[in-house]
């Protein structure tokens, strides 16, 4: 866990995870699915495109879960609009921004970069997820990157378990 505040405006911080058998372009697929992210995320219970095309900037999905507490505590779904700004296959990178929510978030933007771990491309990865946002109300950054870490890691699992699942299926 990687935490700065740079300004007195901006909370930056970045979390990472290292998977040992799935490789980085495995694990691009899934990120590069910008509208079927609750399949992979905890605490997403759905996630749809609801403008634009997936995969391409501009494209703006809607996630609704419960891994963050919405502002209205009467409200128990928290959703987001998020717009995807950049796309670098090559370099297995994505950036995106929320732009509408319920969850406290007035400015927030996002970048996750998967890399190769190992010299070899198929040896695992590393998937580093940085964040950019106002202090939101009521949290502190330390609390916020201790949800991220630990959202990473479950996904990052149910992706490398779903791979190794998929290579057994395609041998059988």
């Amino acid at each position: 866990m990687e935490v700065e505040q740079k300004s007195e405006t901006k909370w930056e911080a970045k979390v990472s995870t290292l998977l040992k058998e799935a490789s980085a372009d495995q694990i691009w697929g899934f990120y590069g699915d910008f509208f079927n992210f609750h399949k992979w995320f905890p605490g997403l219970a759905s996630c749809y495109g609801v403008h634009g095309s997936k995969g391409e900037p501009g494209c703006i999905r809607y996630c609704g879960g419960f891994s963050i507490k919405s502002e209205d505590d009467e409200d128990s779904v928290s959703w987001s609009k998020e717009k995807l700004t950049a796309v670098d296959p090559i370099h297995r990178s994505l950036t995106y921004e929320i732009v509408d929510c319920n969850i406290g978030f007035k400015s927030y933007e996002s970048t996750v970069k998967i890399t190769p771990s190992g010299s070899d491309a198929e040896s695992g990865c590393r998937i580093d997820w940085s964040i950019k946002v106002d202090p939101v109300k009521g949290w502190m950054l330390e609390d916020l990157v201790k949800k991220f870490e630990a959202g990473l890691d479950r996904a990052a699992r149910r992706m490398e378990d779903f791979d190794k699942f998929r290579g057994i299926m395609l041998a059988a």
